[in-house]
């Protein structure tokens, strides 16, 4: 009988929560097999069985565990269970693929045919019309059908009660109340830690969006032929970045205690909201990559992330940090330092806007951008002029190329 204890996993962390057993007590796993899943304060990860045998848990899910706590055993010694030729099971009804439409051919028996609509719910063919007809968001419709599907009744239901939860009671008051996670309460703790030790600011400006859409708009196809990823905007904000974080030093830098570290490199950390929380990965060397490395590292970390398979090193350290609200709808915000890191750039949702241009007015592609910083380090001089660059780069796009702009480059201007 081996034990499999909670592995170290940095110097800081004391601590984890087992999140989730993906094996059961007695199953027989294999080596190197993953049986669990706990969570840190930064980041979850996964125990595998060291030897091959019979499990047998020790902690609960939920439990929180030292760093060494023994989390389950494996009796090395027991014999594998022969596998037996499974009695042929019973019939039972499996659902269609959700991306998967019944062809005209296909007779389903005993029930109408079914319907996708536009989130891949089933809906019957009279509930579908009256969705499309009614402009109805699928997602305030509770299917009471067979399978999940969507039936006429749900749909006038849904449409007689706008604004109200469908199948809860009016007048509802309940609680819920649930422990905080590892990682939320890390997050909480950064989040009062940044505002009550930092003298942070926020200083706004806007970008004419246009020129990067359609450089987008005309060169995607073939970016993504060429290098198997998608051009989207944070390739350009990280190259603008890392242009007006070397003429800026000091936003690229941090206090420690009463000395302040320069970097001559770019470790650009991105916001990620993950199901368990914010996370922030960092690209290494931002400054070093061509637009395709940074959008194929954007898709690594982002996929991790979701996933929950970041790693530490993968989440340490990072000068400075870039974060997207506008993904969700933002316009505007004021975005919070990620400690030790001394400023953060905000982006935002792009938007059509009246704006005059030669003293005529013009609709344009427009996206407020935020950059806080913290005051002891950064003056408003240094955090303006770091801005305005960004703007500038974002709007003329061709100087991301050296940092200048191609013609006084060549006049050496």
């Amino acid at each position: 009988m081996i034990d499999i204890k909670v592995p170290t996993i940095g110097e800081s962390i004391s601590e984890v929560t087992l999140i989730k057993w993906l094996k059961k007590d007695g199953d027989y796993v294999n080596r190197d097999e993953v049986i669990a899943e706990l969570e840190s304060e930064k980041a979850t990860f996964e125990v595998n069985a060291e030897k091959a045998g019979i499990l047998k848990t020790i902690g609960k899910e939920g439990d929180t565990l030292k760093i060494g706590d023994v989390v389950a055993k494996i009796d090395e010694a027991a014999a594998k269970p022969e596998s037996n030729t499974p009695a042929a099971p019973e019939p039972v009804k499996q659902e269609a693929p959700k991306s998967m439409v019944i062809a005209p051919e296909a007779k389903p028996a005993a029930e109408d045919p079914v319907l996708v609509t536009p989130n891949d719910m089933k809906a019957s063919p009279v509930a579908a019309a009256i969705i499309a007809d009614k402009k109805v968001d699928p997602k305030s419709v509770t299917a009471s059908g067979f399978n999940g599907k969507i039936l006429k009744s749900d749909v006038l239901e849904a449409l007689s009660n706008p604004g109200r939860s469908i199948g809860k009671p009016l007048f509802s008051r309940e609680e819920k109340r649930e422990k905080m996670s590892n990682l939320r309460k890390t997050i909480s703790r950064r989040l009062v830690e940044a505002k009550n030790t930092t003298a942070m600011l926020t200083t706004f400006n806007e970008v004419d969006m246009s020129r990067i859409m359609e450089l987008r708009a005309k060169n995607k196809e073939a970016f993504n032929k060429k290098h198997g990823v998608n051009l989207g905007f944070m390739s350009f904000f990280t190259k603008a970045v890392c242009f007006a974080l070397q003429e800026w030093p000091s936003v690229n830098a941090y206090i420690d205690g009463d000395e302040i570290i320069y970097h001559d490199y770019c470790d650009i950390s991105i916001a990620v909201s993950a199901p368990k929380g914010l996370v922030v990965p960092v690209i290494r060397n931002a400054e070093s990559l061509s637009m395709a490395e940074i959008e194929k590292k954007v898709v690594e970390l982002a996929t991790k992330a979701k996933e929950s398979k970041l790693t530490m090193e993968e989440m340490q350290g990072g000068t400075f940090t870039i974060t997207n609200g506008g993904v969700f709808g933002s316009l505007m915000s004021t975005p919070i330092i990620n400690i030790p890191q001394s400023a953060i750039l905000g982006m935002h949702k792009i938007q059509e806007r009246p704006i005059a241009v030669n003293g005529q007015v013009v609709v344009k592609q427009m996206m407020y951008l935020a950059v806080s910083y913290d005051h002891r380090i950064i003056d408003g001089r240094e955090s303006v002029s770091f801005l305005v660059r960004v703007k500038e780069l974002l709007e003329n796009p061709e100087a991301l190329l050296f940092g200048k702009d191609p013609m006084k480059a060549l006049l050496e201007l």
